[in-house]
């Protein structure tokens, strides 16, 4: 899929036009990315479908976005881009992908100190220039230095939501030759590990020539590292490392089962097999007298074999799962078509692309049983958070435009901004009209542990508090989240019935799986959400699932598997 291919030229001149001082450009730009990287079908065959006219369907694509992609389709480049590109050096670029400093900071730095590369920003750090400049000081160094850190390092891991669609892309590519018996997606990315390094594919198939050549000539592929009759590996455009392997059919549950769980989970997998006489490798389990397979067909028959409960694939991590699998006490984990509802969503009456009705109407053709249309609070200004005025207005909207779908349960809520001192952006007053209340914190992150603590807990106190929106603010790959007492906050949680958000968002994924089984074992229910910006966004959702999983939740855990009459047990409002 081009999806994210063109979503990310669209960032980039969005960067561009910001560092410019373009005001109005950058935001439609990134609203076309974003609609862009939620598509659930490849914008090419969306253009094969209708061309221009089919492209301009999409939310947030309009007759100038339209031709920027059907530039990109048909020359594989964007002169805009190009163009802006000639005004600022590359490095810039770069440096303007780290948390915290942004195309303004990052132009600033080019012009007063003429630094244009990373290697050129790290000497301006160990020197001690950037904490003299007006606006900067020795507090946002330290913090620069961090994000440095963390923006390389995110770069030698992708993240589960740009990984898993182009996975899958090349999955449903393959599936269609005659030639593929089977094939699954393997590794951390079928185990839904927030970042991958690589992405594995196996494939069963007694012609594993056709399937390689297939493999290794897609559009994608930038160039390949090797390819043979079991094994080939590519780089894609994107940088993202591709290998596809090939299984005989009768080893296949054997590899399925070795290339999923992590190393600790594999190792303790084998001791269990030599305590019984056995090897265990991808190739199935083996007698080590007869040299006869036990077991490999099928990986539920390999587990089995081994006298354990096959465990989910999200958590075969050596985390307790093996001890369950042999008592059959596994649980039985949320999945998707366990959800009922979405209770952190917006429209276009704050930072999203769509309207409140399309936002109603898709969740009902998804089969939703309600949903909550969450829109940003007054202080939140640059997501065009409404003010007490408009939100007025707001309510009153939702609420004539949700009598015409008597067949889904509307709530009107708002995603409300936690102050530093806990406080929240609308009064009690205004919040009692709300049917929903989530509270977020969206800016001052680096605020010392204890207080961050206190702010949080002073927000939870607050009795018209239904949901703790992405608890620790964490952008994967950019931001690093915040520092606050877990255990006590999800202690405080869980007494005042206040529900924790898994965000679904995959450049969110908050919280994180550990995050919540410390959450669940506190008594915290739990929110998965899509925290959706536009219609597509509602699949998000699947993101969310996915974490939730790895952080062994199940359905009673989870408020929005419930009937909507039983969400009154935890929604005071409802």
């Amino acid at each position: 899929m081009r999806n994210q291919e063109i979503a990310a030229i669209f960032y980039k001149v969005a960067d561009i036009l910001d560092a410019q001082g373009v005001k109005w450009e950058p935001i439609a730009y990134r609203k076309a990315a974003r609609s862009l990287e939620s598509l659930p079908q490849p914008i090419e065959d969306v253009y094969a479908e209708g061309g221009k006219a089919k492209l301009m369907e999409i939310e947030g694509i309009g007759n100038a976005m339209s031709d920027h992609i059907e530039e990109i389709l048909k020359t594989n480049k964007l002169k805009k881009l190009i163009e802006l590109k000639k005004t600022i050096p590359e490095g810039v670029l770069q440096m303007m992908q780290i948390e915290g400093l942004g195309p303004k900071k990052a132009m600033i730095l080019f012009k007063k100190l003429k630094i244009k590369s990373l290697p050129d920003l790290k000497k301006a750090i160990k020197d001690q220039k950037i904490r003299k400049l007006e606006g900067f000081g020795e507090k946002t160094e330290q913090n620069i230095t961090a994000n440095i850190e963390m923006y390389e390092k995110g770069h030698e891991r992708v993240s589960l939501g740009n990984a898993l669609p182009v996975a899958e892309s090349i999955v449903e590519k393959l599936k269609k030759l005659k030639e593929v018996d089977q094939i699954m997606i393997g590794g951390s990315a079928r185990r839904g590990k927030e970042t991958v390094g690589d992405i594995d594919i196996l494939v069963a198939s007694n012609k594993p020539q056709k399937v390689m050549d297939e493999f290794t000539t897609m559009s994608s592929v930038e160039r390949v590292l090797g390819k043979g009759p079991t094994k080939s590996t590519v780089v894609l455009k994107n940088n993202l490392q591709v290998d596809v392997r090939i299984i005989k059919k009768e080893t296949w549950g054997g590899a399925a089962q070795y290339f999923t769980g992590n190393v600790e989970h594999n190792v303790v997998m084998r001791k269990i097999a030599i305590a019984k006489g056995w090897k265990l490798s991808e190739y199935g389990l083996v007698d080590n007298k007869t040299g006869r397979m036990v077991a490999g067909k099928s990986e539920e028959d390999v587990y089995n074999k081994l006298g354990l409960q096959m465990p989910p694939p999200e958590i075969r991590e050596n985390s307790g799962e093996i001890e369950l699998a042999k008592k059959h006490q596994l649980p039985k984990l949320v999945e998707l078509r366990d959800i009922r509802g979405d209770l952190h969503t917006h429209t276009n009456w704050s930072d999203g692309t769509s309207s409140i009705e399309n936002m109603i109407s898709t969740a009902q053709k998804m089969g939703y049983e309600y949903i909550a249309l969450t829109d940003h609070s007054k202080s939140d200004t640059v997501a065009h958070g409404m003010d007490e005025k408009r939100l007025e207005k707001y309510i009153e909207e939702v609420r004539k435009i949700a009598k015409h779908y008597p067949k889904i349960h509307v709530l009107v809520g708002s995603e409300v901004y936690i102050h530093q001192d806990g406080h929240l952006d609308y009064s009690d007053d205004v919040l009692k009209k709300l049917d929903i209340v989530v509270a977020s914190i969206h800016r001052a992150f680096k605020m010392p542990k204890d207080l961050m603590t206190k702010r949080i807990i002073n927000m939870l106190e607050n009795k018209n508090v239904d949901i703790f929106g992405h608890p620790t603010t964490r952008i994967v790959n950019v931001r690093a989240p915040i520092e606050f007492d877990t255990k006590h906050v999800f202690q405080v949680a869980a007494d005042r019935g206040v529900v924790m958000e898994v965000d679904g968002g995959p450049d969110r994924l908050d919280l994180k799986d550990t995050h919540i089984r410390e959450a669940i074992s506190e008594g915290c229910k739990i929110s998965i959400d899509s925290d959706a910006h536009d219609t597509n966004q509602l699949r998000f959702m699947k993101y969310g699932v996915i974490t939730a999983r790895r952080g062994w939740a199940t359905p009673k855990d989870i408020v929005n598997t419930w009937k909507f009459n039983d969400l009154a047990k935890v929604f005071r409002k409802l």
